[in-house]
């Protein structure tokens, strides 16, 4: 399991990559998100929130709850959520449109990819509404 993470800043309004995170523990992850922020000068952290194709708070969307309290813990950085609905779909759309012609439709991707993917496009939705 990783997480993607993406920075931008609110005067470009542009997301870039900047890889992901191998879970290893709660602790360590929340650490390294914190130190990550710390790292880039984050005025804000921002969450995906995987809520139902309904868009309701279901049982994944209250694991993410639980994570983002206990970031807050972590950090002295205010933390908001977007809806990330369909996000990695999208993500690797948009790498398998960017593949090398004749590797072919399920060619393996780079680890992590879709989720550093994903990242910038919740970052960006994030940066657009701000």
């Amino acid at each position: 399991m990783r997480i993607g993470v993406a920075t931008g800043d609110t005067e470009s309004h542009v997301a870039v990559t900047v890889g992901t995170i191998e879970r290893t523990d709660l602790e360590s992850d929340l650490t390294r998100i914190a130190d990550l922020a710390s790292e880039r000068d984050a005025a804000v952290i921002v969450v995906g929130m995987p809520l139902s194709m309904k868009g309701h708070v279901g049982p994944q969307a209250e694991t993410t709850l639980v994570f983002v309290d206990a970031l807050a813990q972590h950090t002295k950085l205010p933390i908001d959520t977007i809806d990330e609905r369909l996000t990695s779909v999208e993500a690797e759309r948009r790498i398998r449109q960017r593949a090398v012609p004749g590797r072919g439709k399920r060619a393996r991707l780079a680890k992590g990819s879709i989720d550093a993917g994903a990242a910038v496009l919740i970052l960006q939705a994030w940066l657009d509404h701000h």
